[in-house]
């Protein structure tokens, strides 16, 4: 997009910009904010503004309502797709999931609600996970004749390691917000009344640091997973070098030596 705007005309998500953090909201409550293909389109749009705007350092990701934060896939346009349309549309979904991921910003996934099927894949596509303590997780598609298709076979043994994924994966089965903390699928498990709260506090802790070293640090380890430790360790040091160049590394430094907070300007 050219332009970033504080809030967008969506159809099936809401955004809003409060100050350095923009909202992203799934807004189909009464299907459970099911992923329909404009709720794809409608998604991407919202982050590429994100992404695009200067002034947002951060955004957190919800769903409408008190019931779900995305309940899965619209299974009203899945039950009409052939071969060729669903290799597309898991496509693309994995491309608005890749832009999340590599957004450059810290995303937030608050999750008030089931988060099933495409909604566990889009939460594991955020840079951490807060559920409320009634939230429940799973990848069902095999009970739908499918496979996870949001890149949930992928990116779940990465968080979860290859056995529990595979559980998941396999026998469908929901979990709740307990468990998927005691397994690592998420951060923290919260009441319902603090969960924006403490995704806002836990960005304000973000903000507070240095802007590039924040965004280094993210690109370090998303693309180190992708490679190998040799080739990680490499990113690694040469996004240190680029850091160790910035004014905000100078700043920092002194003001430790100092012994006073750090004023970054984000170069």
């Amino acid at each position: 997009m050219n332009t970033t705007a504080t809030e967008l005309s969506l159809e099936n998500v809401s955004y809003a910009k409060k100050g350095a953090i923009a909202y992203v909201t799934l807004n189909r409550p009464k299907v459970l904010n099911a992923l329909s293909k404009r709720t794809w389109e409608d998604l991407r749009a919202a982050f590429e503004n994100a992404r695009d705007d200067a002034a947002v350092r951060g955004v957190i990701l919800t769903g409408a309502g008190d019931k779900a934060f995305i309940a899965g896939a619209d299974i009203s346009e899945l039950t009409h797709l052939t071969a060729v349309e669903a290799e597309k549309s898991s496509s693309y979904g994995q491309e608005v999931l890749n832009l999340i991921e590599n957004l450059g910003k810290p995303v937030i996934a608050a999750i008030n609600g089931f988060a099933l099927g495409g909604g566990c894949e889009t939460a594991m596509a955020c840079t951490v996970r807060v559920a409320v303590e009634n939230a429940k997780f799973g990848q069902p598609e095999v009970k739908l004749g499918v496979l996870p298709g949001g890149g949930g076979t992928q990116r779940l043994p990465r968080l979860v390691g290859k056995g529990r994924a595979l559980q998941l994966i396999l026998t469908g089965e929901m979990i709740s917000a307990q468990e998927a903390y005691r397994i690592g699928l998420v951060n923290e498990v919260v009441p319902s009344a603090e969960l924006i709260t403490r995704a806002q506090g836990m960005l304000n802790q973000i903000f507070a640091n240095a802007p590039v070293a924040v965004k280094y640090s993210l690109e370090a380890v998303n693309k180190g997973l992708e490679a190998s430790q040799a080739e990680g360790l490499a990113l690694e040091a040469s996004l240190f070098g680029l850091c160790a160049g910035t004014d905000d590394k100078k700043e920092g430094t002194q003001a430790f030596l100092e012994k006073r907070k750090p004023q970054f300007q984000g170069k």
